[in-house]
């Protein structure tokens, strides 16, 4: 077991609220359509004036806020994202320059929406090293500035907020009982925002052919997304020592039902034992997981002493698992 403790958890939800309806007076769609296919009925759209540092250091805020602490007590700033302020610097920084933050280390990883699980690994692995012992980790992401508004493929799928949680060393009770994280970088194009970088630099040319906006090869990445994140929960539990009915709590990825209800599926998790917050924030990347183990810790689904899987799938394509004891 690598040891570690969650002490606190904190999320932000930016206010705007934007309904499939109001989807189907922008592109060919209804509510039916994205309900069936998706589970979603709802998502957050973050202000004109919120980026994803901006979400991210509300979140991080929240989460000290509970903990009784400020954010200059921690040691390290983990932020998973997708949808970074700016090339560079890290949007970790940027969430510092926000709280005014100087000294702390801080930087991203970019893993897509397996970004918060990713990071997880890399928390543990500071507090185990002792290199840190107080690491504030964020899945942030503002989906909504990279979604083409005109593709009803893709619009209807995302949103935007931030989660985040404070980790500390623990006493051994409790901890990552397993955990495992991979990539397949053949498999990058089929999702992705082709331009904007230094592969595909900004140009008349990409912008008239909208390259700048997520482009997903669906059903491709249906099928390697439910094969990565079902093999990871059963990888980790295998070597935890534990099956699926020992699971007290399951939080997927939430980026889609019907991803989140195979995967389960072919884990051998009950039904009841799943936790999801899709339908009311749709797919927020690297923010999902976090988010909604908050939530699941303040409607008190998630308890101390739990045992909760976690699984994630993203671009790249990246996949993560882990198994905690809380």
């Amino acid at each position: 077991m690598k040891p570690l403790k969650i002490i606190s958890t904190g999320a932000y939800i930016p206010e705007r609220v934007v309904t499939n309806d109001d989807l189907s007076k922008m592109v060919d769609t209804s509510d039916a359509w994205i309900r069936e296919r998706t589970g979603i009925r709802e998502r957050h759209i973050a202000a004109d004036d919120e980026c994803t540092s901006i979400l991210g250091a509300k979140a991080l805020e929240d989460a000290c806020r509970r903990a009784d602490m400020a954010p200059g007590d921690l040691d390290a700033i983990i932020v998973g994202t997708s949808t970074p302020d700016a090339i560079f610097p890290s949007t970790a920084c940027w969430l510092e320059h926000t709280l005014g933050l100087s000294g702390t280390p801080a930087f991203d990883v970019m893993a897509g929406c397996s970004g918060f699980l990713y990071g997880l690994e890399v928390a543990a692995g500071l507090l185990a090293s002792g290199a840190a012992r107080r690491v504030g980790l964020v899945g942030a992401e503002c989906m909504s500035r990279v979604v083409d508004w005109t593709d009803r493929r893709t619009c209807v799928l995302f949103g935007d907020g931030a989660g985040a949680a404070i980790v500390e060393p623990g006493d051994g009770s409790t901890g990552v009982l397993a955990s495992n994280w991979g990539s397949d970088g053949t498999l990058a194009e089929i999702l992705c925002v082709p331009a904007g970088g230094a592969r595909e630099p900004a140009s008349e040319k990409t912008l008239e052919d909208r390259r700048h906006f997520v482009q997903m090869e669906g059903s491709r990445v249906f099928i390697h997304a439910v094969k990565a994140m079902s093999r990871s929960v059963r990888d980790a539990l295998e070597a935890a020592g534990l099956s699926g009915a020992d699971v007290d709590v399951f939080i997927p990825h939430q980026a889609n039902l019907r991803i989140m209800d195979a995967t389960r599926e072919r884990t051998g998790i009950p039904a009841d034992r799943v936790f999801s917050v899709l339908d009311r924030y749709g797919n927020i990347s690297a923010a999902s997981v976090p988010v909604a183990i908050h939530e699941a810790r303040e409607q008190g689904v998630l308890k101390d002493g739990d045992i909760l899987a976690l699984t994630a799938f993203g671009t790249g394509l990246t996949w993560a698992g882990a198994v905690l004891r809380v």
